[in-house]
């Protein structure tokens, strides 16, 4: 073989590396982010999974809402985003990629919230953070790690002031509030104002919204690898919540 087809197949080479070396950390880190949470779609994900011999109350028809409501984990998939779940979301650059999203969600939800009549009188909200997962795999130990879970396994939300809409829940109505309350992630709390989405959905409470954080505020530092070129400080959290009645 001569030198000069030597050095063509060594650049074809190569070529043919980076190629294959990009398309692997594509597949990997990149890709599309899950969508943000959306009321009409979580509302619609709901109406889905009710039993066909559970009519759903006509759209502004009063129900009766007092009383305590309990996140309901059984209603649609984790799968495809359809049941309840809560996470993060943060921008970030990668090499031969460039601007992604990092989104990051967990099924395991729990608590409640108490309504009377107009008035949310009481909401917590517990998320277990060692079952958190990316949309893209490699990412997790670094996301484990950041948020120490061994040692700070929970986020914790709970409202701080009441908070009264402009009228009795009604059934089909979208309520557009701002929660008020303490956010306690890796061991640190914040007072922080979350924007929610709620509407009654037959027998169910839909909760969709997000609030803004950065790692340096609860103690963190904000996640790397050697693909990664940047991490933005901090980004959303965001998530999408079922409840249903649990006593009056």
């Amino acid at each position: 073989m001569t030198r000069h087809r030597l050095l063509l197949l060594l650049l074809f080479s190569l070529l043919l590396g980076g190629a294959a070396g990009a398309a692997g950390l594509w597949y990997f880190f990149g890709g599309t982010a899950p969508a943000e949470a959306d009321i009409d779609q979580a509302a619609g994900d709901v109406s889905t999974a009710r039993p066909s011999n559970q009519p759903a109350t006509s759209p502004g028809a009063p129900v009766t809402v007092d009383g305590t409501w309990t996140v309901d984990p059984s209603i649609g998939s984790f799968s495809d985003y359809s049941s309840t779940w809560a996470g993060f979301r943060v921008a970030e650059v990668l090499d031969n990629i460039g601007d992604t999203e990092a989104v990051g969600r967990t099924p395991n939800v729990s608590g409640s919230l108490t309504l009377d009549g107009d008035k949310l009188s009481a909401v917590t909200i517990d998320v277990d953070l060692t079952s958190i997962r990316s949309d893209r795999e490699r990412r997790d130990p670094a996301i484990q790690r950041t948020l120490e879970t061994g040692q700070y396994p929970t986020a914790t939300f709970q409202l701080s002031e009441p908070i009264t809409l402009p009228d009795e829940p009604a059934e089909g109505v979208t309520y557009d509030v701002t929660a008020n309350g303490n956010l306690t992630v890796h061991g640190v709390t914040q007072a922080v104002e979350v924007d929610l989405q709620a509407r009654l959905v037959g027998d169910t409470i839909v909760v969709v919204g997000s609030t803004p954080f950065t790692f340096s505020e609860y103690g963190m530092t904000a996640p790397r690898a050697p693909i990664v070129l940047s991490v933005a400080d901090g980004g959303s959290i965001e998530f999408q919540i079922f409840f249903t009645k649990t006593s009056s």
